[in-house]
């Protein structure tokens, strides 16, 4: 019987993220404009089995210097210290400690922490899984705050709570 669970538990499949129809972006106002931005550089490991969700999870990273918004000087500025400090904190990490089902049918939640600049915080947020190419496509939204990650220092002009959606393809 230990052999047969133990044989189940690793024969879960493992997926690779690819930057390849996948999209992280984030949207954050400033001076009261919504700005968005993207990150890429996606890398990880993914297991997901709908059958086995406490044996799924999620430890995806991108690449912090990656951040695009479309304005060469902006992200730039981006990369600096008192924003993301990419060059001592290369990798934006998400690294699930739960997955479970979603009140809302068909959707799942997860449970996970997420690293930006050396600081973990958990968040919690609701995903659809759709079965695509031989792997999955990976759908979800949550809120963070970025004082929390010590991200854009004491900026007024920009607003603390913002927005990432993650649109991840994995094979």
């Amino acid at each position: 019987l230990f052999l047969l669970i133990s044989y189940g538990a690793g024969a879960q499949k493992s997926y690779t993220p690819t930057d390849a129809g996948s999209k992280v972006h984030f949207v954050i106002k400033n001076f009261g404009i919504k700005t968005g931005g993207d990150f890429s550089g996606l890398k990880g490991t993914v297991k997901f089995d709908p059958a086995n969700l406490a044996g799924s999870y999620f430890d995806v990273s991108v690449e912090a210097k990656t951040v695009d918004t479309d304005n060469d000087m902006r992200d730039d500025h981006l990369r600096e210290s008192d924003f993301f400090d990419v060059q001592k904190y290369p990798l934006i990490n998400l690294k699930s400690t739960k997955i479970t089902l979603s009140s809302v049918a068909g959707r799942y939640y997860v449970f996970a922490n997420l690293t930006i600049k050396g600081v973990t915080k958990q968040v919690g947020f609701g995903f659809s899984a759709t079965p695509k190419d031989g792997g999955y496509v990976f759908d979800g939204e949550f809120q963070i705050n970025r004082r929390d990650f010590g991200v854009g220092g004491s900026s007024i002009s920009m607003a603390d709570v913002l927005k990432v959606s993650l649109h991840v393809a994995a094979k």
